[in-house]
């Protein structure tokens, strides 16, 4: 079968329906720092800061010594193509509704597929499967250029579950760094820590989460809560994970999304190419995008793997 492109993709309104509910879903779409890409790749630069020390009067400046150094944003493509039968696009009044209804529904899972991809792939990137080194991924390696240990910002609860305790700890990983900004602060979740929250009590087995005292299910020690069906593990990225729930605290400066283009789509009508011998319309839709981790401590997780 031949080959067809499309290359004129109409790109959805900012207020349109299918940017809406990618941001209602996805996490990282809506809290991430937004990179603009003009070409597939992006180095952007990384500042290891700049030290400080007492200087005596008469005595030379001390010349700092940190490591400047890039990150590296490729832009990969999500997509998926909808065939449409012409018998059902005949009807006019049903054509928008079909289109519209497909496009939001292919919305609902690009969110969760493009967080679980750049949150919680469990494995190595490799360009197609796991798209992205996710942010579990890299709390979980060594990296020698940010000064990184593998585990050190990783709290994991064991068969005891979510308790006050791991989540103080796994916030304090974050908090004790240098990277902590209380006002750019946010949390990252699975929805099923919705219930963990609401399972932690003290000794006398009264709920600590109470809403008006300690912060309540949308909040966590007074940070703002961001909900993410993409939150759970998996060894390959997918809309419907469903390993260990985790939870993410951090910068979200420090999470660099690439906007190459879309989400975008595309119709190819039923009376001429691929669907020409089917009758069948084809509605494609895409985005392009790119991620990074742009340093492991400004961010710290806990996993649930009770």
């Amino acid at each position: 079968m031949a080959r067809n492109t499309y290359e004129d993709w109409i790109p959805e309104e900012w207020s349109g329906p299918v940017i809406t509910r990618v941001q209602q879903l996805s996490a990282v779409e809506r809290l991430a720092r937004r990179i603009p890409m003009a070409t597939d790749t992006k180095h952007v630069p990384r500042s290891a800061g700049v030290g400080v020390n007492f200087t005596a009067k008469g005595s030379a400046y001390t010349e700092d010594t940190s490591v400047n150094d890039d990150v590296l944003l490729t832009a990969l493509k999500f997509g998926r193509a909808i065939r449409i039968a012409d018998e059902d696009l005949q009807d006019t009044s049903q054509v928008a509704n079909i289109i519209s209804t497909k496009q939001t529904d292919w919305a609902t899972s690009y969110a969760k597929f493009i967080d679980n991809a750049t949150l919680a792939t469990s494995a190595a990137a490799n360009g197609t499967t796991v798209p992205f080194t996710s942010l579990y991924y890299a709390l979980t390696q060594n990296n020698s250029d940010t000064g990184y240990t593998a585990n050190a910002n990783l709290t994991q609860t064991g068969s005891g579950g979510t308790t006050y305790l791991n989540l103080s700890a796994t916030l304090a990983d974050y908090e004790q760094s240098d990277f902590f900004d209380d006002g750019n602060t946010i949390v990252i979740a699975s929805p099923a820590f919705k219930q963990k929250f609401r399972g932690v009590v003290d000794t006398q087995g009264r709920p600590i989460f109470v809403t008006g005292l300690a912060g309540t299910p949308d909040t966590l020690f007074n940070y703002p809560v961001a909900w993410s069906n993409g939150c759970r593990l998996s060894a390959t990225a997918t809309d419907t994970p469903s390993g260990s729930p985790v939870l993410f605290v951090g910068n979200r400066d420090y999470l660099f999304l690439g906007i190459r283009s879309g989400p975008e789509s595309r119709t190819a009508p039923a009376d001429s190419g691929v669907g020409f011998l089917t009758d069948e319309a084809l509605l494609k839709m895409r985005s392009r995008r790119g991620f990074v981790v742009a340093h492991e401590k400004a961010w710290a997780c806990l996993e649930d793997n009770s």
